[in-house]
C-alpha cells in the first residue's frame, strides 16, 4: 500500500512477547484531527493521511506495506498491587516508522478492538479519552516534555457501551516505544531469564546503544532509565502536572510519558493534590510522583537482577548503585526548574519552598502564580499579605542578583507556561467533540500549542477557574 511503510523490529523478538492479530474494521471511519506537522516530522505525507487510504489506515481497516499488527504482553503493579498478565488490551503496535532524521518511531492504535489481553474489555476506545489524550499529549510536547504523542483521532462510527452508550475513536498514537517496566516484569514474574534478557538487550540497541560498549551494559542501563525518569518527574512537576496512574505498566523505559487516563494540571496548589477518581489513598499525589517513580525503578532493577552479577548480593548492590542516580539528578532538574521559575541566577531552596508552603495554604493558582510574579501574583493568594511578606524576600534577592529585568523576565516566562490544559476546559471541547462540534477542540489546541508565548486572542484561556470549575476528580477512560 502507497503512503507509508513499517518495519517492525519488536515483531522480531520471540512469539511469546506478544499476540499477532489484526485490528478489528471500524464502520464508517472519518478523520477528526490529523497532525500534519508531527506527520511532517515523521516523513509522511498529510495529504495522504487525510485520504480515504489514509483514513483506514488510521481506523484500523487497512494495514500499510511492511505492517506486523501486534498487541505487546507485559505485567504491572497497579497502585501497588501486581498482576502478571495485562497487555495491549485495546492497542495495537503496527510497525516502526523509520523518520528522515534517523529515529524509530512507534505507530500504534488505540481502540482498534479486542486482543488476548483485553481481560473481557471490548477493545474499544470512546471519542472523549481519546481527544483528551490529543490534546494533553500534544500539550506536554509544547512544553518541551517527552511524551507519546497523537498522529490522529479518527472517529469508528460506532457507539461504544461504558455507563452510557458513547461516540467511538481510535487513536493513532507515536512513541519512541512501548516498553515499560511493566514488560520487564512481564518475563521475570515467568522467571524467564532469556526473555528479560531479550528485552534487554533490545531496549538497550533502541533507546540506550552507548550501554552496549559498557563493561557493565546492564547496569548503565538502568542508569539511564532512572535518570530519564528523573528528569520526566521533575519535568512534570515544574508544570502543575499529575499523572494520577503511575503504575508499572505505564513507566517507560525510553522516558516519555504514556497513558494520559485520570491526569490533570494543578489549579489551586497543593502538595497532596491527587485527582483519579480510584486514586483513594493518594499512592500518585503530586509530591508522592518521585517516590513513586524510583519505586517503579525499583522493581526493574529486580527484574535485571540475573544480568547484572551471577550472585544476588553483587547484583543487588550494582542495581542499587544505578538506582542511587535517580534522587540527585531528579533534586537538581527540580530545583533548577524553581530557580528559573523565580528568576534567580543561583538556587534559593528556601525561598522556593516558603512560596510553595504559601501557595499551599492559601489555594494560589499553580501556572497563574509562577506567571504572574513579577506582575500580579498577589491576587492569586486568598491572603494577599502572604504573598506580600514572601515577595519581600524574593525582591530583596532579585535586587541583590543584579540581573538584567528583561532578562530575568525572559527567563521567568520561558520556565512558567501561561496556558495549561485545564481539566474545565478541555471537558468542555470534549462535550462539544461529542455533539459534532469540533471548533472548541480546535480553539484549545490552538491556545495550547505556544503555552509560553502571551497571546491576547487566547486570555480566555489563561483565566483561574471559578470554585466549582476547579479539578476534584478525573475519571479513567478505559
Amino acid at each position: 500500500m502507497g503512503g507509508m511503510r513499517l518495519d517492525n523490529s519488536y515483531a522480531r523478538l520471540p512469539p511469546r512477547f506478544y499476540a499477532r492479530l489484526d485490528a478489528t474494521p471500524v464502520a464508517q471511519p472519518r478523520l477528526l484531527k490529523l497532525n500534519a506537522r508531527l506527520a511532517a516530522e515523521m516523513g509522511l505525507d498529510p495529504a495522504w493521511l487525510a485520504s480515504d487510504a489514509g483514513v483506514a489506515v488510521l481506523a484500523g481497516n487497512a494495514a500499510p506495506e511492511g505492517a506486523e499488527p501486534l498487541a505487546q504482553a507485559y505485567a504491572g503493579h497497579q497502585f501497588g498491587g501486581f498482576v502478571p498478565s495485562l497487555g495491549d488490551g485495546r492497542a495495537l503496535l503496527l510497525g516502526e516508522v523509520l523518520a528522515p532524521d534517523g529515529r524509530r518511531l512507534d505507530l500504534a492504535l488505540k481502540g482498534s478492538g479486542p486482543t488476548p489481553f483485553s481481560r473481557r474489555g471490548d477493545g474499544r476506545a470512546a471519542l472523549g479519552p481519546v481527544l483528551r489524550e490529543y490534546v494533553v499529549s500534544e500539550s506536554m510536547h509544547a512544553f518541551g516534555i517527552p511524551t507519546t504523542r497523537a498522529l490522529a483521532a479518527v472517529a469508528t462510527g460506532e457507539w461504544v457501551m461504558r455507563e452510557d452508550a458513547l461516540p467511538g475513536a481510535v487513536l493513532a498514537r507515536v512513541a519512541a516505544s512501548h516498553i515499560r517496566v511493566g514488560t520487564f516484569q512481564y518475563f521475570a514474574a515467568r522467571e524467564d531469564l532469556e526473555g528479560v534478557r531479550a528485552l534487554a538487550d533490545h531496549a538497550i540497541a533502541r533507546h540506550d546503544p552507548a550501554a552496549a560498549e559498557d563493561p557493565e551494559p546492564y547496569a548503565a542501563f538502568l542508569r539511564g532509565v532512572a535518570e530519564r525518569q528523573a528528569d520526566l518527574v521533575a519535568a512534570w512537576m515544574a508544570v502543575g502536572f499529575v499523572h494520577g496512574v503511575m503504575n508499572t505498566d505505564n513507566c517507560t523505559v525510553s522516558g516519555e510519558t504514556i497513558d494520559y487516563g485520570p491526569c490533570a494540571f494543578l489549579d489551586a496548589y497543593h502538595p497532596a493534590a491527587v485527582f483519579s477518581s480510584i486514586d483513594h489513598g493518594g499512592r500518585y499525589a503530586f509530591a508522592q510522583q518521585p517516590r513513586i517513580a524510583l519505586w517503579n525503578l525499583t522493581r526493574l532493577a529486580e527484574c535485571l537482577l540475573p544480568l547484572l552479577a551471577a550472585e544476588e548480593q553483587p547484583a543487588i548492590a550494582k542495581a542499587s548503585a544505578a538506582l542511587d542516580a535517580f534522587a540527585p539528578r531528579f533534586n537538581a532538574r527540580w530545583r533548577e526548574a524553581l530557580r528559573r521559575k523565580l528568576g534567580l541566577m543561583e538556587r534559593d531552596d528556601a525561598l522556593a519552598d516558603a512560596l510553595l508552603q504559601a501557595m499551599a495554604e492559601n489555594e494560589a493558582d499553580f501556572t497563574r502564580t509562577f506567571r504572574r510574579l513579577d506582575g500580579d501574583a498577589r491576587a492569586e493568594f486568598r491572603d494577599p499579605a502572604a504573598f506580600d511578606a514572601w515577595a519581600e524576600g524574593w525582591r530583596a534577592r532579585v535586587a541583590a542578583e543584579g540581573m538584567d529585568p528583561a532578562a530575568r523576565r525572559a527567563m521567568m516566562q520561558a520556565a512558567s507556561p501561561a496556558r495549561i490544559p485545564r481539566n474545565h476546559q478541555v471537558e468542555r471541547a470534549l462535550a462539544a467533540a461529542a455533539q459534532g462540534d469540533m471548533a472548541p477542540f480546535e480553539t484549545l489546541l490552538a491556545a495550547l500549542e505556544h503555552p509560553f508565548d502571551d497571546d491576547p486572542r487566547f486570555a480566555a484561556f489563561e483565566q483561574a477557574p471559578r470554585r466549582e470549575e476547579r479539578v476534584t476528580a478525573t475519571f479513567c477512560g478505559t
